[in-house]
């Protein structure tokens, strides 16, 4: 049942272009039992991947760019001719890159430090749709302890590499490897999109940072906040509190006309880190959404930002209790079996597995998909309309 729901999406999701070759020419890529991964795959229609699915039963599907050319042909065109010709915009936010400024869970994932994959929604959704003018976007949970943005705008799958770089230059402020202590630095005047950003981070940092991450509360970690400051400012406020010891820290800071430490330690803890290789890469593959998480079983569901506060990703069904759920009895069982002596054996099976999917858990996240392709769905025929009238002016 879930194949078929990622069949369904994929041929809606993806031929989103007028193009005939659009789907043709998609890269898919295969993720087997004992790690065995398969790339270059490609098919000319739903039920070609839907069979390909079932044989093959992969445990993690990858999708890529759009080709020149089909991918699974790509040994035989001529040498430079197969080239990656657009893909989605996309972004990948990953709890282990905040590893350096995280306390409650390092290498591992809790509900703690969740709170900040929603700051990196909050920014970045916004940031996306007002200062770049996107419209399409999918924030989809990754089934352990991350998201993807998937920005499915015409403008945004058309971008050079040199286009997406500037893209994420534009939303990165930590910059540094391990061996950079001070990852933010902030200078006047501050952009406008980094006061937005300061304005989400600011409503949460207090309780996450500071009470959530104790990151005043042992030697070490306050530590890494005093290498943070001017050298100056040698100790913290003896303060038990650390509520009160952070207000004071900031108090000191800013009596001493320093600008912006407390601001730009606010930012390094809690501002998104992307891996910029999927924001600027055009054949990079991300996983599908509605894909399994091999380690964790959790499925990759789209997640209502109106809600956004309350998303639980330890309450994301999992490929286990889809199972069980399709296994309870069904009230219309009886109706069913009528009903197949009515059809042909083709239109019972679509049907069955229609209903199949509406009652399990992955229902309510399809109600979160679902308009998101309605609005794609509306937008394309918004531009098919505008070519006609233009080129009937002409």
């Amino acid at each position: 049942i879930l194949r078929y729901i990622e069949n369904q999406y994929f041929f809606n999701i993806l031929p989103l272009a007028v193009s005939k070759n659009y789907f043709q020419n998609r890269e898919f890529s295969f993720t087997l039992k004992d790690g065995i991964y398969v790339r270059y795959q490609s098919f000319a229609t739903q039920n070609e991947l839907e069979k390909e699915m079932q044989k093959m039963v992969p445990y993690k599907i990858d999708i890529g760019a759009v080709y020149s050319h089909r991918p699974s042909q790509h040994n035989t065109v001529k040498s430079g001719t197969f080239q990656a010709l657009e893909k989605e915009l996309v972004f990948d936010i990953d709890m282990t890159d905040y590893d350096d400024v995280r306390r409650c869970c390092s290498y591992t994932d809790c509900w703690k430090c969740w709170t900040l994959m929603t700051i990196a929604i909050r920014i970045l959704d916004r940031a996306l749709l007002k200062d770049f003018g996107f419209h399409h976007l999918l924030w989809v949970y990754s089934g352990r302890r991350g998201l993807h943005c998937w920005v499915c705008d015409d403008a945004a799958r058309k971008l050079s590499v040199v286009a997406r770089s500037a893209v994420a230059e534009y939303l990165s402020l930590v910059k540094g490897g391990e061996e950079t202590v001070r990852k933010v630095v902030l200078s006047d005047p501050i952009h406008p999109f980094i006061n937005h950003s300061l304005s989400v981070v600011e409503h949460y940092f207090q309780q996450y940072a500071i009470v959530d991450q104790d990151i005043l509360g042992s030697k070490e970690s306050v530590d890494k906040v005093l290498a943070l400051l001017p050298e100056d400012i040698l100790s913290f406020p003896d303060e038990k509190d650390p509520m009160k010891q952070w207000d004071q820290l900031c108090d000191l800071v800013e009596r001493k006309k320093v600008k912006y430490f407390d601001k730009e330690i606010m930012l390094q803890y809690c501002y998104p880190r992307l891996d910029i290789n999927v924001r600027k890469g055009v054949n990079h593959l991300l996983k599908s959404p509605f894909s399994v998480h091999p380690k964790t079983g959790r499925i990759s569901v789209p997640i209502d930002l109106k809600e956004l506060n309350m998303f639980d990703p330890f309450e994301v069904p999992t490929i286990s209790l889809i199972c069980e759920e399709l296994e309870r009895p069904r009230a219309d069982e009886a109706e069913e079996d009528d009903m197949k002596d009515q059809e042909n054996e083709q239109e019972a099976g679509e049907r069955r597995r229609i209903r199949d999917y509406k009652r399990t858990s992955l229902a309510k996240y399809a109600k979160v998909f679902d308009p998101f392709l309605e609005a794609m769905a509306r937008s394309r025929k918004g531009e098919m309309l505008k070519k006609s009238d233009l080129q009937k002016d002409f």
